[in-house]
């Protein structure tokens, strides 16, 4: 009996040494994605303030999802708190906060490539969904937060919990570093023609894509707390998606948060109170885009 517990006692011990062990290479490799540094090509951008300008930047900032993270106010938020997870917190951008010392160079890193002006890679940034945001319209958007009221509230520093970085070293949590998902040279493209079209549509869809996958056939959110529902199939499956859907339904859903059936949409996991301030021509727009796309059972992204 004795020899048997020192035999159980030994294999514990080396279990738990192996997840030691295993614990610290993870940590160790993730460190170094971490703190890769990028070479980024400069981009000089113009930024005027004229009220047209501020307009479009704060309707960019509100449909494009700015504010689901850094605030309604730029002063910065919470919006992951996991003990395993960690806790990723959108800063201060006002100039109360991070604002005063970013030049717009600073915001084309950060916005486009998800990169810190010290050239080391942001968490979390959804810079991939913004990457081809065109220049007219990234401008707008540096116009609109700069011009903020100051905010005086301190940014939450980011905690990396372990189950994050397991899945990023994985392949599950790939949006913890976007910085490796990005073409870094590739060329920046003109908004196209302002209009309700598929080639409008697609240009706002990068948006939804963080969320509803880059096939746009939703699923479970990588990264996301284990309570969150999976995300909503947008392709035109007539069984999971919106294969039964109309124009109508959609913009419904969009501005009201309310399905065909008139049941109503989730909006601690949709965020309607920004998709509502779209305009019309943007939701036929998208709603265009989507229609071109293959119909795709849920879940397969």
């Amino acid at each position: 009996m004795t020899r048997t517990f020192r035999m159980l006692g030994i294999g514990i011990g080396l279990l738990l040494g192996l997840g030691v062990l295993l614990a610290g290479i993870v940590y160790l490799l993730s460190g170094r994605y971490l703190q890769q540094k990028y070479t980024l090509h400069a981009v000089n951008l113009t930024v005027a303030e004229d009220s047209a300008l501020l307009a479009r930047g704060r309707h960019v900032a509100t449909i494009r999802g700015c504010m689901d993270c850094h605030g309604t106010d730029f002063g910065g938020q919470i919006f992951i708190d996991d003990p395993l997870l960690g806790r990723f917190a959108g800063p201060n951008l006002t100039r109360g906060g991070r604002g005063t010392a970013l030049s717009v160079a600073d915001w084309e890193r950060a916005v486009r490539h998800g990169i810190r002006s010290d050239d080391r890679p942001l968490r979390f940034m959804p810079a991939l969904e913004y990457n081809q945001l065109s220049d007219e319209d990234l401008t707008a958007l540096i116009a609109y937060v700069q011009h903020l009221p100051s905010v005086d509230r301190p940014t939450v520093p980011i905690r990396i919990g372990p189950l994050a970085r397991i899945l990023f070293m994985t392949g599950n949590l790939p949006q913890l570093v976007p910085a490796r998902l990005i073409d870094h040279d590739a060329p920046h493209r003109s908004a196209p023609p302002y209009g309700p079209t598929v080639e409008y549509g697609t240009y706002l869809s990068s948006s939804c894509a963080g969320c509803h996958g880059p096939g746009f056939s939703g699923g479970p959110i990588p990264g996301a707390p284990p309570e969150w529902p999976p995300a909503s199939n947008l392709t035109p499956d007539p069984e999971t998606g919106l294969g039964t859907w109309t124009e109508a339904d959609f913009m419904r859903a969009l501005r009201e948060g309310r399905r065909p059936d008139g049941s109503a949409i989730d909006a601690r996991y949709m965020p309607i109170r920004f998709t509502s301030k779209m305009t019309d021509v943007e939701i036929r727009a998208l709603w265009a885009f989507l229609q071109t796309l293959p119909p795709t059972p849920e879940g397969n992204h």
